[in-house]
């Protein structure tokens, strides 16, 4: 009954139209009620003490990086070191924009700004070039979901507080899922614009090339001090973030000159205001989170699926698909925040009946992947809703455009689900803990023995 309770206060205050975050307390106030523990202060409590967290302090500052980074002419100089090397090739301006997508995940880790960025920059080129834009629309809104996967994330930084995991670790094990949904887009573009009549761009030279890799060299090396910094341990995330704002600030003012210093209030105030709306809702889900523990709801749900168990595969299969249906609804922070502390106990049991090492980080890299999916997913797609404002083409057309990419990137996510070793090895090896050899032998041989059972 108390599933019962929560479920029907949280879907019917969204239902009515209330905000994700005001539904949250919503749903918070209906358990105090049913546990008879009915006190205000339980409330304001846990989310002072939900909001008073170091590591989220990443938040901001990667958001600001990637207002500064778009301002500053960071993100042009990527597109453009991209078309000189694939603009020529047919279909180039779509594998420039996977290429681009990647890289710039790289630097802000969200998924609406490089959208956004990505969209403006290359849908007036592919217009001109004759291009699908519904389907070239599509492409670049999966392409910019890749930004939650690949570190610095900021879904990973909100999953790793609310889960208490280790956002280091989160970060180190998304970069190969990452780079593996942009092989999906790479593999996907291939197949749907084989038979299209595009115009190509002229073939750059070398100097050409060697000219633009020189004007993007800053812009390139961001993302290597971010992870380099992590990886090495010079940095945590959160002083990462710090380094990715001033990074991208003496880039764009003093080395591109593109980023004035007039512009400065209007970035802080885009990247302050997006803040306020995560944070407070970080607050609401954390408050909420209490009395899901209270309410004993992660109990209930075990007893239901206690039979899974001791199948990891079965079980993070049945998971994916719930999250993937609940991101259609969703968006990405909400569902994050909401599922994270239901599903986090089981995950723990699971890893520890199976004797997995890492399961909370693999299943929180999936977990993620999942709800940057969810972005594109019809019929709430926020990043579907920026590329359509961005391009001017309409929702049902994207929608259309998007399916063929939306599937490549839900095929590694289940590919993931039946083959851990994909996340959990070169998680290992970035800690030190197998070699260079070992992990080239295991993607070598992995397809080998997955058919051998």
């Amino acid at each position: 009954m108390t599933i019962v309770v929560f479920l029907a206060s949280l879907c019917g205050a969204m239902a009515i139209g209330m905000p994700v975050a005001f539904a949250l307390l919503t749903c918070a106030l209906a358990l105090m009620l049913w546990l008879g523990i009915f006190d205000t202060q339980i409330i304001a409590q846990n989310m002072i003490i939900g909001a008073d967290s170091f590591q989220l302090l990443a938040v901001p500052f990667f958001l600001l990086a990637g207002e500064l980074m778009n301002k500053g002419g960071l993100s042009r100089r990527i597109v453009d070191f991209a078309l000189s090397f694939v603009g020529h090739i047919h279909g180039g301006l779509g594998y420039v924009a996977i290429f681009a997508a990647v890289i710039m995940a790289a630097l802000s880790g969200s998924a609406a700004a490089d959208t956004a960025a990505l969209a403006a920059i290359l849908i007036p080129m592919m217009r001109e070039a004759k291009y699908d834009i519904p389907r070239s629309a599509g492409l670049i809104s999966a392409g910019g979901i890749i930004a939650p996967v690949i570190p610095p994330s900021i879904g990973f930084i909100i999953f790793g507080v609310a889960a208490n995991v280790s956002i280091t670790q989160l970060f180190l094990a998304g970069v190969f899922p990452g780079l593996l949904m942009g092989l999906s887009l790479v593999v996907a573009w291939a197949i749907v614009c084989r038979r299209d009549r595009l115009d190509t761009l002229p073939r750059r030279s070398w100097t050409d090339r060697l000219r633009s890799g020189r004007d993007g060299f800053f812009a390139l090396l961001m993302p290597v001090i971010i992870l380099g910094g992590i990886k090495f341990g010079v940095v945590t995330p959160t002083e990462a973030a710090v380094v990715a704002v001033a990074y991208a600030f003496l880039v764009g003012a003093f080395i591109y000159r593109e980023l004035r210093l007039s512009e400065l209030y209007g970035v802080t105030l885009a990247a302050a205001k997006m803040t306020a709306v995560v944070m407070f809702l970080v607050a609401s889900a954390l408050a909420s989170a209490w009395l899901i523990t209270q309410a004993n709801i992660p109990g209930e749900l075990r007893s239901v699926l206690e039979p899974l168990l001791d199948n990891p595969v079965i079980f993070m299969m049945i998971v994916m698909a719930l999250v993937l249906v609940v991101g259609t609804a969703l968006d990405f922070a909400p569902t994050v925040l909401i599922l994270t502390p239901v599903l986090m106990p089981l995950v723990k049991e699971v890893g520890r009946v199976n004797g997995i090492p890492g399961y909370e980080v693999y299943f929180g890299v999936l977990f993620i992947m999942n709800n940057a999916i969810g972005l594109i997913t019809p019929p709430v797609g926020i990043v579907l809703n920026v590329v359509c404002g961005v391009a001017r083409v309409p929702m049902g057309a994207v929608i259309r455009g998007v399916l063929p990419f939306l599937l490549a990137q839900t095929v590694v996510l289940f590919l993931l689900v039946l083959f851990p070793d994909l996340v959990l090895q070169p998680l290992r090896f970035v800690r030190g803990q197998i070699d260079l050899v070992e992990l080239l032998t295991m993607f070598v041989t992995w397809p080998l023995r997955a058919l051998g059972g």
